[in-house]
């Protein structure tokens, strides 16, 4: 794996534009990037392959809108395990399609669940089927003051 060149996090100012560049949209040809970062192409796709070598880069996606599809409600599922049922309740969550992001967290509750659902109908229906395995403190997510965003580079 190639190193990062160092200024206390691995990244260059360049490579900072590149990523913000890509957050915007990451369908942005090669060509496009070069032309915005006032490189050559092959140049850009040299630092491309070495982020993406590096880790930095995972993968080029697309952002949704939950709502667009039909999905007006978007909430936050706390839950607790009952005794046992933590591996369990793992792998339940991870076929409900409703669960967008799932994260194994500190404190009372061990998992906090993201999930866009139709209705509050579909929303109890989705917490009927976690409760055999764990308590659960549903909250609706109003609005989100802060949208989803890069890590300070």
């Amino acid at each position: 794996m190639k190193r990062l060149r160092s200024n206390g996090n691995g990244l260059d100012a360049i490579d900072g534009k590149l990523i913000r560049l890509l957050d915007r949209n990451s369908r942005t040809s090669t060509a496009d990037l070069a032309r915005a970062l006032g490189m050559s192409a092959p140049s850009v796709a040299e630092r491309l392959r070495r982020l993406e070598e590096a880790g930095v880069i995972r993968r080029f996606t697309v952002e949704l809108d939950p709502v667009a599809l039909g999905y007006p409600l978007a909430v936050y599922i706390r839950i607790r395990p009952a005794t046992g049922q933590h591996g369990k309740l793992a792998e339940l969550v991870a076929t409900l399609p409703e669960v967008v992001q799932c994260d194994r967290v500190t404190g009372d509750d061990c998992f906090l669940a993201r999930a866009h659902v139709r209705s509050v109908e579909d929303l109890e229906r989705l917490i009927d089927r976690i409760t055999p395995f764990g308590q659960t403190n549903t909250s609706i997510i109003q609005s989100s003051p802060v949208a989803r965003r890069l890590p300070a580079l």
